[in-house]
């Protein structure tokens, strides 16, 4: 086990990155590009502005060195709203540090494995200069991950792909190899309106809502049956419900909309969920003789590359190195871009990086200071016999 002292620099880019808001939705991402932008120029480190696939949310590609074999980081910029900041101990945006913690939105998901990268890829720009290894590095500040907007896709398709993908997300230096999908539908069901002193003249939609949320409990329950080995369990959850907030309190809401979160294996196809969507709403409509609409509003595919991938096997040899403990085969629950890079790109990628997956998301989200270092090390020692074992080879 190698023993990696906190790093100060690498904690205020940090820092400095969690400070700027940029949520996503709405898409604030734009101040951040900046900050990374003028850290690249302070490093003269060569970038580019990407401003697709939206004009107004610029994102951005770095490069050093040149030539193949090409590794490439990625990091998303954008991060979840922090709602209501009273509900946390210090201000969201404040990054405060205290007893080696850094915290606020993003901290953990994923500002600080941006940060990581971008400190990896100087240092991997002097280990590239003296021309005793080929190869080259890229790293992505990437837009709109949090709402599966095409921001790592666009980068790809832009030429800043390679032969190597990491995506830097929190995973406790767990090796990723596989990554669970989403697929979120907007399921609409409806009644008929009528005063709430007549309920029995029209037909409550809400009350259509709640026997399609015990079908749905059903199709859980089932879908809680199939288990891959490294992602776990499919599941299908509601996560938003809305009626009647569009008129008046006395009247009985023609439409109930809800919101369902479908995380899909490595084995499944959005067409096949998009099949067994309809035919819940097929029961609803027999069962119960309701009429109902579907929707998919946002879809991240899943991903998966061999376990025994080079990348993998390299990135855990040196996590055991630096860290001591040697991660077994993992498979990541959350939906990452990752899927841009195996499913688009055709490249080996995993996710990884420092940080807890159970922070994000989170009020009071945090980051272990010393788990960055670690992390900035084991990236530069991937990275570097990523490299080297291509010019041997």
């Amino acid at each position: 086990m190698t023993v990696v002292d906190r790093d100060a620099e690498l904690e205020t880019l940090a820092r400095d990155l969690v400070r700027i808001e940029s949520e996503s939705p709405p898409g604030n991402e734009a101040a951040v590009v900046e900050c990374v932008t003028d850290w690249l120029e302070t490093n003269n480190i060569d970038h580019h502005i990407v401003e697709k696939p939206y004009e107004d949310r610029p994102q951005l590609a770095a490069r050093v060195g040149s030539g193949d074999p090409t590794v490439v980081y990625n990091g998303h910029v954008d991060v979840v709203p922090a709602g209501d900041p009273d509900r946390w101990t210090n201000n969201p945006y404040d990054g405060h540090i205290e007893d080696g913690m850094l915290y606020g939105r993003g901290a953990a998901d994923m500002k600080t494995g941006l940060a990581v990268g971008l400190c990896a890829l100087r240092s991997m720009r002097e280990t590239l200069k003296d021309g005793h290894r080929s190869g080259s590095v890229v790293l992505h500040a990437a837009i709109g991950e949090e709402t599966a907007d095409p921001g790592t896709k666009t980068l790809l398709e832009e030429g800043y792909d390679g032969d190597y993908g990491i995506v830097l997300e929190p995973t406790d230096f767990r090796v990723a190899t596989r990554s669970k999908g989403l697929a979120c539908y907007e399921l609409t069901v409806y009644g008929e309106q009528s005063h709430a002193s007549r309920p029995d003249q029209g037909s409550n939609a809400i009350e259509t809502a709640g026997q399609l949320l015990d079908i749905i409990a059903e199709y859980d329950a089932d879908l809680r049956k199939n288990k891959d080995p490294l992602v776990g369990h499919a599941y299908a959850t509601v996560t938003q419900m809305e009626a009647g907030t569009d008129s008046n309190m006395a009247v009985l809401p023609e439409e109930a909309t809800l919101l369902l979160d479908r995380r899909v294996l490595p084995a499944e196809s959005l067409d096949d969920v998009d099949r067994e969507i309809v035919t819940l709403l097929d029961r609803l409509e027999t069962e119960h003789g309701a009429g109902a609409s579907w929707r998919r509003v946002q879809e991240y595919a899943a991903a998966s590359v061999p376990t025994d991938t080079h990348l993998a096997q390299v990135l855990r040899s040196h996590v055991d190195a630096v860290t001591g403990t040697l991660p077994d085969p993992w498979g990541i629950e959350a939906a990452t871009d990752v899927r841009n890079f195996v499913n688009d790109a055709g490249m080996e990628a995993v996710t990884w990086g420092p940080g807890h997956l159970e922070q994000a998301h989170t009020v009071d989200e945090c980051v272990d200071l010393r788990d960055a270092a670690a992390g900035l090390e084991i990236l530069k020692r991937t990275t570097e016999d990523l490299l080297e074992s291509a010019d041997n080879g």
